[in-house]
């Protein structure tokens, strides 16, 4: 494993900008217009909901991880407060959760180049199949961007939002009376579809876990990460509020309702009465969309991988999920496994429920898995007397998570509810057949070490939005006279 030059020291700034950048991703381009078609404006009020529960959720995974340090994730917390069965149930509920979404964006991707060019259906599972291809090739490869490439990645994923928002400020100056009215009536639709839409929102918000990082590798703890995770939450709500408030702006809800490229969308109809300048600005949103879903999904490939890895690593999942190949060290097996199984959830999806299936079948499995970590504080509590730092909340954050876990699982529909059972008790049989195996050692050593930690860490760094903060960090600090870290 190479080298990670990070300090052993995390600040507020390094922690919130981690949290920012587990998160935002491309996630925008897919979920920015769910509650459009339910609730109208409305939906604002669901995101900002969204984006509390995914503090009080985040604040459990501190928890635990002050409970059980070095060690992060649902599926250890588990497995130290129930034992291995339930360890792997949690285990195995995340990884369907991160494959379900995998599943996402190949149909994300093939709609917003529909907004170029016209595909059929048949194209359209060609597409898939080379976009999914393309991600397990470079994720066996290994490549990845560093300097000023990763800079001009992230100008070209974060351009297109600016150019956007700019767009959208600009048309609600000249039109505020029209952009107004499309606020009017705040609630379109039934306050009953609050819950869907919830679900649907809260995928955008998943990647929080982050907060799992070791302790000892932040300063101050009990104090750093939950003012992190309230900062970097609140940051990424914020986000998408404006996002959406500028959507909802240019466009009537009907419009956005019907809308599978929204960005795209409403920037052509922003400009409508500018069509060479429309085209442009087009070209350039709906470009920055296919990058960024692209380098999405690529990040989600990645964090599949590694859970296959640790839960192959503890004798729980088949050893082809911890093969690593000699030349590149990456679990190319499991990628491509992996990789085959989203496409053919995608193929299934766009015949039979589409990106909102999807998405709720994965909020399902990842509510699975949150409530397990929030439940797991009381157990782990008993368990450890000397936690390695402490944070408030008592008894109120893990209940408020747990309620709000459940509250998920029970808003899905019942499609992904069943879905979702019947994908849970196959692990039963896997979990059967793999339990009497030996953990391999030199693999765990390897997956939770300090280096693999930091590089981890690094790379949550070098993401989206996080990697653009870093920028300003540095800029802040050189117009400020103060020494670089």
């Amino acid at each position: 494993m190479s080298k990670v030059d990070l300090k052993s020291e995390l600040t507020l700034f390094d922690v919130t900008n981690l949290v920012v950048g587990a998160i935002i991703g491309a996630d925008i381009y897919v979920a920015s217009a769910f509650g459009a078609k339910n609730l109208g404006p409305f939906s604002l009020v669901v995101w900002v909901f969204g984006g509390i529960i995914a503090i009080v959720i985040a604040l459990c995974f501190a928890q635990c991880a002050a409970l059980l340090p070095k060690v992060g994730g649902p599926y250890a917390y588990a497995k130290e407060a129930w034992g291995p069965f339930a360890g792997f149930v949690v285990g195995w509920s995340l990884w369907l959760a991160e494959w379900v979404s995998l599943a996402v964006f190949p149909l994300a991707f093939v709609q917003y180049l529909g907004v170029f060019l016209t595909l059929s259906f048949p194209i359209q599972t060609i597409v898939k199949g080379l976009f999914v291809a393309f991600l397990v090739t470079t994720n066996i490869v290994g490549v990845k961007a560093a300097g000023k490439t990763n800079d001009v990645l992230t100008v070209v994923k974060l351009a297109p939002l600016v150019l956007f928002a700019i767009i959208g400020i600009l048309f609600v100056v000249l039109h505020p009376t029209g952009a107004a009215g499309h606020f009017t009536p705040f609630l379109q639709g039934n306050l009953g579809s609050f819950g869907i839409t919830i679900v649907l929102v809260f995928w955008a918000y998943a990647g929080f876990e982050i907060s799992t990082i070791p302790a000892g590798e932040i300063k101050d703890p009990g104090k750093t990460i939950p003012k992190a995770i309230v900062l970097g939450i609140t940051i990424v709500t914020i986000f998408y509020l404006i996002t959406n408030i500028l959507l909802f702006g240019i466009m009537p809800s009907y419009k956005l309702a019907s809308s599978s490229a929204p960005l795209a969308d409403a920037t052509k109809a922003a400009l409508v009465s500018l069509p060479i300048l429309a085209a442009i600005c087009l070209y350039i949103v709906g470009g920055g969309a296919l990058v960024s879903v692209a380098g999405s999904d690529e990040s989600g490939m990645i964090g599949t991988s590694r859970l296959g890895y640790a839960l192959a690593a503890d004798g729980l999942f088949p050893k082809v999920f911890a093969k690593v190949h000699a030349r590149f060290k990456t679990p190319y097996l499991g990628i491509i496994i992996e990789g085959a199984a989203a496409f053919v959830a995608a193929s299934v999806a766009s015949t039979i429920g589409g990106l909102g299936m999807l998405i709720a079948v994965s909020v399902f499995f990842m509510a699975a898995s949150y409530l397990a970590t929030s439940a797991s504080v009381f157990f782990l509590r008993r368990k450890v007397s000397q936690p390695s730092f402490r944070l408030r909340g008592g008894v109120i954050i893990p209940v408020l998570g747990a309620a709000f876990s459940l509250y998920l699982i029970t808003q899905c529909t019942l499609t992904p509810i069943v879905l979702g059972v019947l994908l849970l008790l196959v692990g039963v049989p896997i979990y059967v057949k793999y339990s009497p195996k030996k953990e391999i050692a030199e693999l765990k050593q390897a997956l939770l070490s300090r280096e693999a930690v930091l590089k981890r860490v690094h790379e949550e760094e070098q993401r989206f939005l996080a990697h653009a903060l870093q920028h300003v960090k540095h800029f802040y600090r050189r117009v400020a006279g103060k020494k670089q870290t």
